[in-house]
């Protein structure tokens, strides 16, 4: 009789730091669903207030980029330079208009 070593689902943690910030990832748990991974999250990366939004993915559901798609698949935006934000004037605000380099 042998038992297969059961292990549960890999779930990769992403968190908000105070002050609006993007989400970042933090790390990765196991956990058997997605209710106790945001909480193991919570308890693992949020202890000392680090955080003020966490979101728990289960790893299978990533998908991502290998090194070999490096050349083909990056490459298709660099002929397109209205793409990149240099390529637009930002509008001076209302508050800013007039103004000197002393900014009076």
């Amino acid at each position: 009789m042998s038992r297969e070593p059961t292990q549960w689902p890999l779930w990769e943690v992403f968190t908000q730091p105070p002050g609006g910030g993007p989400h970042e990832h933090a790390g990765s748990l196991h956990a058997p669903d997605a209710e106790l991974a945001l909480q193991n999250a919570r308890d693992t990366y949020s202890r000392r207030g680090e955080a003020v939004s966490i979101w728990v993915v289960p790893s299978s559901a990533i998908t991502a980029s290998t090194p070999e798609d490096q050349g083909p698949f990056f490459d298709a935006g660099n002929d397109k330079p209205y793409r990149h934000p240099q390529f637009y004037k930002v509008p001076k605000t209302e508050g800013q208009r007039g103004r000197g380099a002393d900014g009076l």
